[in-house]
């Protein structure tokens, strides 16, 4: 469940009043501005410029298109992570190639990476166009060795960060190490704009042709000339003033997750094939923990992941499984593949337990009962 601050009212009565409930106005610029102040002091390269969009799908959809992606290329994609990081390669008629998780963040393995490169280049006599890493429910990459490793073959890195605002990396911001990065604003995310998100940019030339390809591809002409297949992929003034709300409890929001997924590491911590799970990669790192995961050990729990759920659901506490790793999903059945077996092992037993700003230390305690106490 979202949760308001109360400014939010403010920037929306604004749009109201000056008549600016068409997509963009002044509302969008603004939203940008913020975002832009908010990661600039902590980017990790270059300038930041923001854009802001109709999803973090549309996001990547762009940055793909801005990298010139099309039919024949192929795209590495995290396998562990939503549908939404790997349909946008399809939309361009490219192909993507999934690419398994390493065991201390769950997000991608960097050996397995490069394994993944050298094979598609060996296979295909073309390197990837592109490579999508996500930071899999807000856990910091190991994006150093990513980035060093896409920097050796001069391949462009777009960052998912759609669960990761906030989170950071030796200091810095996740999102602004690749070439581009993109954010969310759904409904569940750190902030939300009812539905809405981000590509972040590293120079105002890319930002503003982004820009362009997002409002149909118009050519600067005084009739209606189109030379590029354009998107209407915009934030409208209105979802962009609920941004701008939710910008001043955005410190807020990350600071009760982050909350929030202490308590659970400590009431759980001597629970038998309960492990609450807290991302190690080498370097300091600070998760929003936008979701707080469990894996469920069946042989030392007594009971499956499922079996938890279900009982969770009794009580009328929602709980959801890991995502489904991509190379496992009908859609993508024909696709490259290199795995190691770790999404799925996360997949068969983990559970995404309530974390969200509106789950209070007292619901906590009511979860970490209820787990404790199933016979």
């Amino acid at each position: 469940m979202a949760h308001m601050g109360g400014a939010e009212q403010r920037f929306i009565h604004e749009a109201f009043d000056t008549n600016w409930v068409v997509p963009l106005g002044p509302n969008v610029d603004g939203f940008e501005r913020d975002l832009e102040d908010w990661l600039s002091p902590h980017a990790a390269q270059g300038d930041i410029y923001v854009v802001a969009l109709s999803a973090g799908t549309a996001a990547i959809h762009l940055a793909l298109v801005m990298l010139g992606i099309g039919p024949g290329d192929e795209v590495i994609c995290q396998s562990f992570t939503f549908s939404a990081s790997a349909n946008p390669i399809r939309y361009l008629g490219a192909t993507p190639v999934f690419v398994d998780s390493e065991e201390g963040s769950w997000d991608m393995d960097p050996s397995l990476l490069k394994t993944a490169i050298e094979d598609r280049i060996q296979k295909t006599g073309r390197k990837p166009k592109a490579i999508i890493p996500v930071y899999l429910y807000g856990n910091p990459a190991r994006i150093d060795e990513i980035m060093q490793i896409a920097a050796s073959y001069d391949i462009p890195v777009v960052e998912d960060s759609a669960e990761a605002m906030g989170s950071m990396y030796d200091g810095k911001y996740c999102g602004t190490f690749g070439k581009y990065g993109i954010l969310s604003f759904n409904g569940n995310k750190m902030i939300t704009t009812s539905g809405g998100g981000a590509l972040i940019c590293h120079s105002k030339a890319e930002a503003d042709r982004v820009k362009f390809f997002a409002t149909q591809a118009r050519e600067p002409f005084p009739y209606y000339q189109h030379e590029h297949i354009g998107y209407n992929y915009r934030l409208s003034n209105i979802s962009a003033g609920i941004g701008r709300g939710q910008m001043l409890i955005l410190e807020e929001h990350i600071a009760h997750h982050q909350h929030i997924h202490y308590i659970y590491i400590e009431q759980l911590k001597d629970v038998p094939g309960i492990t609450v799970h807290t991302p190690v990669v080498g370097k300091e790192i600070q998760p929003n923990y936008w979701l707080s995961t469990i894996l469920v050990d069946p042989e030392l729990y007594g009971h499956t992941y499922q079996e938890l759920a279900a009982l969770l659901a009794e009580h009328e506490i929602e709980s959801r499984p890991l995502w489904k790793p991509m190379h496992l999903q009908p859609v993508f059945a024909d696709a490259p593949a290199y795995v190691n077996g770790v999404s799925e092992r996360m997949f068969a037993q983990g559970l995404c337990l309530p974390s969200g700003p509106m789950v209070t230390e007292e619901d906590v305690q009511r979860i970490v009962s209820i787990i404790k106490d199933f016979k």
